[in-house]
């Protein structure tokens, strides 16, 4: 088991007993109630009014196997106190590689943050939404793809004209939990998104500190720099991943020199989630 993974009631419990609820879809169960009530006693008046409008967003609540099973707003999909009953959700981490040089574009979380505030993390990581239909489409991950173009240039202010849906590489799934600070964490099926753009950076100030382009050499002296901090997840993603899948991606380039997410096709087995 993973030091970041801490030892708590299976989710398997939770999805039993609130399955039956979410098949209709309708959040009326006691487990349920009694979450949405406890909100009641936490103001989020002290954090950033935007980033605190952004938690009344849906979320897609999932199984471990990460069959969709409701819909859940983000402050309470975020809260350790319900994330320690099991409470689970769909989300997709993104990495941007560009295709000249093959680094990889990684930012600094805004100090405006409720969760994991002003670490370093891989280009963007958010949830496919239930507030939208199109963002829960399954079929080849194409809801996540969406959610992922949509929130790079919330994010990052990268139009979506240049991140197309369709040149997101899908490598796999983890389901991975994490405490941030204080009430909040994260416990989530994460999708793990390669894409290789030219992409024009604008960063939303309210969601990004700092921004950067990094080869494998720099990204290991930045984590081996003990003022950096990172997110949880990229550190999983990293160790376990990412220096591997960087490897072949820059092994594969093409004649030209530039490297292409798409050859990464079949380099990894999808289809289960991969439990960190």
């Amino acid at each position: 088991m993973n030091i970041l993974r801490a030892s708590l009631p299976s989710s398997s419990h939770f999805t039993r007993t609130l399955r039956p609820h979410f098949a209709q879809r309708t959040m009326s169960s006691p487990a349920v109630l009694a979450a949405r009530a406890a909100l009641a006693s936490i103001d989020l008046t002290s954090y950033d009014p935007e980033q605190s409008r952004l938690m009344d967003e849906k979320c897609i609540l999932v199984d471990e196997q990460d069959n969709a099973i409701g819909a859940m707003d983000k402050k309470t999909c975020h809260l350790m106190e319900n994330i320690d009953k099991g409470l689970l959700h769909r989300a997709f981490s993104a990495f941007v590689f560009r295709p000249s040089d093959g680094k990889l574009l990684l930012q600094q979380r805004a100090s405006e943050k409720i969760t994991f505030p002003d670490m370093w993390t891989n280009t963007c990581c958010s949830h496919p939404l239930d507030d939208f239909e199109e963002e829960k489409i399954e079929e080849n991950q194409l809801g996540v793809r969406i959610a992922a173009s949509r929130k790079l240039e919330h994010e990052l202010g990268i139009p979506q004209s240049q991140t197309p849906i369709d040149e997101f590489q899908y490598l796999t799934k983890i389901h991975y939990l994490a405490p941030s600070n204080g009430m909040w964490g994260e416990h989530e099926v994460d999708y793990i998104l390669f894409m290789t753009a030219d992409v024009t950076v604008t960063p939303n100030k309210n969601e990004i500190r700092d921004y950067r382009y990094v080869d494998k050499a720099e990204l290991q002296a930045m984590f081996n720099d003990s003022s950096n901090s990172f997110t949880p997840w990229f550190k999983l993603i990293a160790r376990d991943f990412l220096f591997g899948w960087w490897d072949t991606l820059v092994e594969r380039q093409g004649f030209d020199g530039r490297v292409y997410a798409k050859t990464l096709t079949g380099v990894v087995d999808g289809s289960k989630v991969v439990k960190m």
